[in-house]
């Protein structure tokens, strides 16, 4: 049955248990620690293609701790000018965090995972359907952002294999307008007709082909992003900004006033 375990009931094995059923007293984890390690690798060989035309390797379970990233809790998935798992801050060029699981419900059969339904017929909340997934997305985003300047110079986005919920949509649209994470992306392009495929700011975007992925991730890692956060009363931010103003070009400018208000 290999990385996936299923639910013993007693008109078969299922991945979920399918609504109007009941557990029979077990407790399973669609995304356990084998789950996640397949995940990761996949994700791994899928992104390698874009990783190796921008001159990067893809590294799996990266240790920074610049960016507050320990062997406790590594980055899932990095683009990085080193083939490494201990980075300095200043290689790393994109970071992942991985929230895929089981998405659709399978029965165990002859030998055999036969497809039983979509998410909508079971019981369990897939990938970054679950509001915990996202919680500790966000959480470890925030905690890198934080972490030191290195970190505001680095995009962070959340991929999963499932949409998200109405209660996300706003949410998720805010951050990436905030630039605390750069986007959620799901790769699962049609789990059911009607679910959320992007949202109205595309801080959640559903891609359903490579090229247009490619070209996606492309401009991120080349976009020469930064992070600024900051609350200023008024007048110092005034300054700040006719400070900045002088500089002879627009990079000049941004890079004195990212200076300035930091």
């Amino acid at each position: 049955m290999g990385i996936l375990q299923f639910y013993n009931l007693t008109d078969g094995y299922f991945a979920y248990v399918p609504k109007g059923k009941s557990a029979e007293r077990q407790t399973l984890q669609s995304r356990n620690s084998l789950i996640g390690q397949y995940t990761e690798k996949w994700s791994k060989d899928f992104f390698h293609p874009i990783a190796e035309s921008l001159g990067l390797f893809v590294v799996n379970s990266v240790v920074c701790p610049e960016l507050g990233l320990t062997s406790q809790s590594d980055a899932d998935l990095a683009f990085c000018t080193t083939n490494e798992k201990h980075q300095k801050a200043e290689n790393i060029k994109l970071l992942f965090e991985i929230k895929m699981s089981i998405v659709n419900n399978y029965k165990y059969e002859n030998s055999q995972v036969i497809y039983v339904g979509d998410y909508k017929t079971h019981k369990g909340n897939p990938s970054i359907l679950r509001s915990d997934s996202m919680l500790k997305a966000i959480g470890k985003s925030i905690n890198i952002r934080v972490s030191g300047i290195e970190s505001t110079k680095i995009p962070i986005i959340i991929l999963g294999n499932s949409p998200i919920t109405k209660n996300y949509t706003k949410k998720v649209d805010f951050l990436k307008k905030a630039g605390i994470i750069q986007n959620f992306i799901s790769l699962y392009p049609n789990p059911t007709d009607d679910c959320i495929k992007n949202t109205e700011n595309k801080g959640f975007q559903t891609f359903d082909d490579y090229n247009n992925l490619q070209k996606y991730i492309t401009e991120v890692v080349n976009s020469g992003m930064n992070f600024f956060s900051s609350m200023l009363p008024k007048r110092k931010l005034g300054q700040i900004i006719t400070i900045s103003a002088k500089e002879k070009d627009e990079i000049a400018k941004a890079e004195k006033f990212l200076s300035l208000i930091r």
